[in-house]
């Protein structure tokens, strides 16, 4: 009896819409699974149009071409005597599903929609797709005519049923379901599936990856089983990056491990598996045996077909191993990095603009660009000719092979260094520094004169001149003097990054980068419409504090010596004048706590979902040693009034890459109003009552002393 089977589990780079694209894609997975000898074949979710598709799942464009690529996929000879699973949204009675369908030599086996919906976060699932709520039941699905014609089926089972081979039996659960309480693995486990299938669409947050590889492997550890685990992976036109990680795990040990971040479009994931494993590890658990005993049996779709051979008695199985995880540091340099290099590629761009001040956070941005450049070489090196095309044609040269990432830096990325009166010299020999040792094509200049003409011309209009602070102007003077050099940085950066290609000489347009950290946009310590405004961010969703981390990282990974000086310089937007030539201004001092408080505060806030007087009652707790109960009041309070004063700014923050679980993204994760009622004053005083109770307390032990 044949016992060993090979099954094939994708990683594919998708492009919402990119039906061409996306179709090719699938068909070069589905060649590299059977050329590795697998017999099931498992694709990412909603990978026929691409996941990211939104409010285009309500046209019925989408649906046409989905179908379309399905009659494309059943008529292909690569797709012959192997099962293919693939996704796609279907129309069911009027009903929109996000749906798996499952097919063979022609003939489609089942269509399985989803059961539990994504709905929070980054998702909204609910708003195009209904979740299918008849579990273990089917309907007839009506085939449209031109799959018909290729298929000979009038209807095909659609609904919740597992597939029934010759030799095993296989059950799918498409992403979400994995991470409900209530996974369908438990039942469809206990009625005598062997084999799990997952196809996501799993986006990167930093430390995400374990918990995605845990939930995995409890699932088959408890209950037995093979599961294999499909994922898209890029970016497909929007702020999220999907990080692959396909896997296959086997009775709660991983076997076959994909990459998190990889430039190569297709990744296909292979294990040979003995299913007589599966049945020895189940026949021990005695409480299994008695739950299966129990279960509602799942309608079965018969399948003559085998996953095994019976020549497989020297075909070696798949070992156990151990995940090999990224560090904090090393997923910053790598995600990011490869979200750059899709959103480059794609919009057919010739490079990147970025503002070089010579403080952190854009020289993180600086170091994304530079690691992005290592990825594409190393691909290139690793014969990678879909990278070297995209190479060739964003540098307009066919003969071009990049070899060195600082030479391709230099072809790709503009830095500049814009100087104003209050700028220091330390700050622009760092900058300076960081371009040559990251080899950009690096420009620097005064923006001075247009600050003066700009001020000049509200003076002319007006009759008076504003001051700064330390000159003897009021508060608004110095925020709006601060605020005209923020702006006229964001309008020098788009007229270079238009015109400074044409300048020498070269073709095409660069994108702006903008290096605004999750942090400053949080408590919208940033001018709206300055350099933080640009096309994409790739530093957005990051926090100070893991910057750090990373520019750490980039210090011992790269040959950059610059970043120890960035490192250790403190934090400034250097807006304000110089006091004997030195920074006088940090962000710490203006912002009136440090990036570590800003990131409890922002987790509370979004994570913990804690109003002023919650965030008041767990910090009492949080800080008990380094705070008084006053002093964490005023501080929550001061957060929460910048944080409502400026929440205004968060509508127009640039798109950027989502790494944070608490990022202050307005049109996509962070659904909140941005007018408050200043002071929040009935949260201020629930807040005070509490801190003069403690504080009466606290004097009558001092008293009991005594």
């Amino acid at each position: 009896m044949g016992r060993k089977v090979t099954v094939a589990t994708c990683a594919l780079n998708q492009w919402a819409l990119d039906f061409e694209g996306n179709l090719q894609r699938i068909l070069k997975s589905i060649e590299i699974a059977k050329q590795r000898g697998a017999r099931y074949r498992l694709g990412p979710e909603l990978e026929i149009c691409g996941y990211g598709c939104w409010d285009h799942y309500y046209e019925s464009d989408t649906l046409l071409h989905s179908f379309q690529v399905l009659a494309a996929l059943l008529e292909a000879p690569v797709t012959q005597d192997i099962i293919c699973d693939v996704g796609m949204p279907i129309m069911h009675r009027n009903v929109r599903y996000n749906c798996r369908v499952i097919f063979l030599n022609r003939k489609i086996l089942l269509i399985r929609p989803k059961m539990a919906l994504a709905n929070e976060g980054n998702y909204r699932e609910l708003r195009w797709f209904t979740p299918w709520s008849r579990s273990r039941q089917t309907e007839e699905y009506f085939l449209p005519r031109m799959i018909q014609a290729l298929t000979h089926q009038e209807t095909v089972p659609f609904g919740d049923a597992v597939l029934a081979t010759r030799d095993s039996c296989i059950g799918s659960e498409i992403c979400e379901e994995l991470w409900t309480p209530h996974s369908p693995h438990v039942d469809m486990g206990l009625d005598g599936v062997e084999i799990f299938t997952n196809a996501s669409g799993s986006h990167h947050v930093l430390r995400k990856a374990h918990a995605r590889v845990e939930l995995v492997t409890a699932a088959t550890a408890k209950n037995g089983g093979i599961y294999l685990l499909a994922n898209q992976k890029g970016c497909d036109g929007d702020r999220l990056y999907y990080d692959g990680c396909a896997l296959v795990a086997i009775n709660g040990r991983v076997c076959a491990q994909g990459a998190q971040f990889s430039l190569d479009d297709v990744e296909v994931l292979t294990a040979t598996l003995d299913l007589e494993d599966v049945r020895s590890y189940r026949a021990e658990i005695s409480s299994r045996s008695l739950a299966a005993s129990r279960v509602s049996p799942y309608p079965r779709v018969k399948v003559d077909f085998a996953l095994s051979c019976h020549d497989d008695l020297l075909v070696p199985l798949s070992e156990p191993l151990e995940w090999q995880y990224h560090s904090v540091g090393e997923e910053i340099s790598l995600g990011p990095a490869c979200w750059l290099w899709d959103f480059l590629r794609r919009s057919r761009q010739a490079g990147f603009f970025l503002p070089l001040s010579g403080g952190l956070d854009s020289a993180a941005t600086a170091c994304l660009v530079y690691s992005m450049c290592h990825l594409v070489c190393e691909a290139v090196r690793s014969g990678n000719q879909d990278v070297l095309s995209d190479v060739r044609a964003l540098v307009n040269q066919t003969g071009y092979t990049p070899q060195d990432p600082r030479e391709l830096c230099g072809r790709l990325l503009t830095t500049c260094y814009m100087a104003s009166e209050n700028s220091s010299e330390e700050t622009r020999s760092r900058a300076a520094e960081l371009a040559q040792q990251i080899g950009s094509h690096h420009v620097g200049l005064s923006i001075e004169p247009a600050v003066k003409a700009i001020v000049g011309i509200f003076s002319l209009v007006t009759g008076t001149y504003p001051k700064f602070a330390v000159l003897g102007g009021s508060s608004r003077e110095n925020l709006a003097l601060q605020n005209v050099q923020a702006r006229i940085r964001m309008v020098v950066a788009y007229l270079f990054a238009q015109l400074s290609l044409w300048s020498r000489g070269l073709p095409g347009g660069l994108l702006v980068l903008g290096s605004a950290n999750v942090d400053e946009s949080l408590l919208g310590y940033l001018t709206k419409y300055d350099c933080s405004s640009a096309d994409i961010n790739p530093i957005g969703g990051i926090s100070k504090t893991d910057l750090r981390t990373f520019i750490r990282f980039c210090a011992e990974r790269f040959p950059l010596p610059a970043l120890q000086r960035i490192l250790a310089a403190p934090a400034t937007a250097e807006l304000e004048p110089l006091a004997n030539g030195q920074v006088s201004q940090t962000d710490e001092e203006d912002m009136g706590m440090t990036y570590e408080e800003l990131s409890v505060f922002g987790r509370l806030r979004k994570v913990a979902k804690a109003g002023p007087y919650s965030m008041f009652c767990k910090l009492l707790t949080l800080w008990r040693n380094k705070c008084s109960p006053r002093q964490v009041a005023d501080k929550v309070m001061r957060f929460f009034g910048k944080y409502s004063a400026n929440r205004h700014k968060m509508t127009t923050l640039t798109p950027a890459y989502h790494a944070e679980s608490y990022s202050p993204d307005d049109h996509r994760f962070d659904l909140r109003p941005f007018l408050y009622r200043p002071g929040w004053p009935w949260q201020a005083r629930c807040i005070e009552q509490q801190v003069l109770r403690l504080e009466r307390g606290e004097q009558q032990e001092v008293d009991g002393m005594y």
